[in-house]
């Protein structure tokens, strides 16, 4: 099978044989580079080398869906097309991530995706940052204040201007910036180090996404 698989931002491409494409943020061109190659080594620390999905950014979210449906379709009949978003907000527990962006955004499911096409980093990409509050150290260095960062473990409740505002509060210290400021810069260095097992622990939809990715490329 080949695996496509698209959000805001990167599109990626698995080699031998399996083909999938991941589409997540980044308006700028350096940007867009930085996020291909973010996600291309969270995969591969995800243990998908050897099977690496082709990550091409995309931009907004609004980009990204529009990409995934042209690929969709025009793509192959062995070809599985995945779409991967920030949820922007929660999830509610009983809706399925094309039921979340269907009621959010008013996006339908293309004809010809699959049921499985849609996965969410929820409620934002930064949720899997402070599952892994020993990358983040590591990154910041001196002034790192962990203990600004919220304690609850169910990364994917707290809401995105919390998520956020924490950051900002964790590395007003730090000599390399504050995260807000240096959001852009800062977001795809820190998930290119992040560690996949506690992000997958800590959050369902990141499991769900790395489940689906393993089918495809099986």
């Amino acid at each position: 099978m080949v695996s496509e698989t698209f959000g805001a931002g990167a599109r990626s491409e698995a080699t031998a044989g399996e083909r999938q494409d991941l589409c997540g943020g980044g308006d700028r061109g350096s940007l867009r580079g930085e996020c291909r190659r973010a996600f291309t080594e969270f995969f591969r620390r995800a243990g998908f080398a050897g099977r690496m999905p082709r990550v091409v950014a995309c931009g907004s979210r609004g980009d990204a869906f529009d990409d995934f449906r042209t690929a969709v379709r025009n793509s192959a009949a062995d070809q599985f097309i995945m779409l991967l978003v920030d949820s922007e907000e929660g999830v509610a527990a009983s809706d399925e991530p094309w039921q979340h962006v269907s009621k959010r955004d008013g996006w339908t499911r293309p004809a010809g995706a699959a049921k499985d096409s849609l996965c969410l980093m929820v409620q934002c990409m930064e949720a899997w940052f402070v599952a892994d509050r020993d990358c983040l150290k590591a990154y910041y260095g001196y002034g790192f204040n962990p203990r600004k960062l919220p304690r609850r473990p169910e990364v994917e409740r707290i809401p995105k201007a919390d998520l956020y505002a924490a950051l900002d509060r964790a590395t007003r210290n730090c000599t390399k910036g504050t995260y807000g400021k240096s959001k852009g810069q800062h977001s795809f260095s820190i998930l290119a180090t992040v560690d996949p097992g506690r992000v997958a622990a800590a959050s369902p939809h990141a499991r769900r996404l790395l489940g689906t990715l393993r089918e495809a490329v099986a």
